[in-house]
């Protein structure tokens, strides 16, 4: 049960890729060719489907009908996290309890999912199964700020990218940045990233302009706030093996540099 549980998650999330590449016209997907590249939107939306199938045939077949719900679920919030989005940035104005509805619904629900499934597939009561969403949804929301704070490079990487800001993603650092600015510098950077989201030098001038204003590191204190109330969950797990492997991941979240 638990590995048909971890295929179905795998199966769904991956037909959400393909069609959220199809939908962002992305060329690339985990350093390479995505489908819609290779094969245009016609043929990637119709394999999105077809593993979308294979994941619901997988569960039903196996009459894992709690398993699927968990997960359906999860694509139904993934989807509205989408549209959300789509809907919300287009004047370049979000406010932080609208960022976070988006990444919760469109990050933070499928690892909620994927931490719900795996409980669920070991018989776990229905008390214990939701504690494990919250878990996942909390180190999905830390994961989605930790994306944030990559843009703006680290120490270990070297020089900040400013992709999503090429992109005209809002981020927290920005949004943050956004909503406590000065009338000027809030003109400015919503300016930047609408009009000259492709010049180097105003981007690189919208990233300093973040970090003066102290972007980061509010990012920073809200992803170590989500971090906290994921481990804070975990003390509620008596097996310390499985406590330490969830601490882990944990960690692993919030310290990856990729």
């Amino acid at each position: 049960s638990t590995y048909r549980a971890a295929g179905l998650v795998e199966l769904l999330h991956t037909a959400t890729l393909v069609h959220d590449d199809v939908v962002d016209d992305s060329d690339e997907r985990r350093g390479f060719f995505s489908l819609n590249a290779l094969w245009k939107n016609k043929i990637a939306v119709l394999v999105g489907d077809y593993l979308l199938s294979k994941g619901l045939l997988l569960s039903v077949k196996n009459k894992d009908y709690h398993l699927l719900e968990i997960v359906s679920e999860a694509v139904e919030a993934m989807s509205e996290g989408e549209l959300l989005q789509i809907e919300k940035t287009r004047n370049l104005n979000l406010s932080e309890s609208v960022y976070y509805e988006i990444i919760r619904k469109k990050t933070a629900s499928l690892i909620g999912s994927c931490c719900a499934a795996g409980a669920a597939s070991t018989g776990a009561s229905k008390e214990q199964i939701e504690q494990m969403r919250l878990f996942g949804e909390k180190i999905g929301i830390a994961f989605q700020i930790k994306d944030d704070l990559l843009d703006y490079g680290d120490d270990k990487i070297g020089k900040p990218t400013g992709i999503d800001l090429k992109e005209k993603k809002l981020t927290l650092p920005i949004i943050h940045t956004i909503n406590n600015a000065d009338k000027f510098t809030r003109s400015f950077i919503i300016n930047s990233i609408k009009n000259y989201n492709t010049d180097k030098k105003r981007i690189k001038e919208v990233i300093e302009i973040v970090n003066k204003n102290d972007g980061i590191e509010y990012t920073k204190q809200a992803m170590k706030q989500y971090k906290d109330e994921a481990l804070q969950i975990l003390e509620n797990v008596s097996d310390a093996p499985i406590k330490d492997n969830l601490k882990a991941l944990v960690n692993f979240v919030i310290e990856r540099n990729t």
